[in-house]
């Protein structure tokens, strides 16, 4: 599944993903658990980029 396509993650209790075609479907995984593998595919990608701790502490 692709993460660039998923509208919203809803739990019914069961976790419903749905994507931008309104196709809908229930995985097994939590809603936390999607949101993190989401984040870090983005971040793989480099659509979020990490904060580099060096740059943040010199203030540049």
């Amino acid at each position: 599944m692709n993460a660039l396509y998923i509208e919203t993650i809803e739990s019914f209790p069961d976790t419903t993903i749905t994507l931008t075609n309104g196709r809908k479907y229930v995985v097994k995984e939590s809603n936390e658990q999607v949101t993190t593998l989401m984040l870090e595919f983005y971040q793989s990608i480099q659509l979020f980029g990490k904060l580099d701790k060096e740059v943040s502490d010199d203030g540049e």
